[in-house]
């Protein structure tokens, strides 16, 4: 049973950055597809970026302030976030999905992102 448990979150102001990560067990995140979500307060959730082999790929909402990135010997994937504004206040959510599924099956507890403007 594949696991993803997320870290990294917290309170920051606008223009600062954080690292999320999330630590996946049960199967190699190679053989997965990862991905990135966040859910706004009251709003619906959203994709944020995705890594399959070692391609990466960052929503337009998102592109040249987050960047995706797994190192495949800690089994970990990570959401690099930059100059952040108070519209990314979200929880975070790591979700993966193996290569043969067509949604996202498994999915972490998620981090809350919280900017202050």
């Amino acid at each position: 049973q594949v696991q993803l448990v997320e870290s990294g979150g917290g309170l920051v102001q606008a223009g600062g950055s954080l690292r999320l990560s999330c630590a996946v067990s049960g199967r190699p995140f190679n053989n997965l597809y990862m991905a990135w979500f966040r859910q706004p307060p009251g709003k619906g959730r959203e994709f944020v970026g995705r890594l399959i082999g070692h391609t990466t790929y960052e929503a337009d909402s998102v592109k040249d302030r987050f960047t995706v990135s797994g190192d495949s010997a800690k089994n970990t994937l990570y959401l690099e976030m930059s100059s952040l504004k108070f519209e990314d206040t979200a929880m975070y959510y790591c979700a993966a999905r193996r290569p043969a599924s067509s949604e996202y099956e498994y999915w972490g507890q998620g981090t809350q992102v919280t900017v202050s403007s």
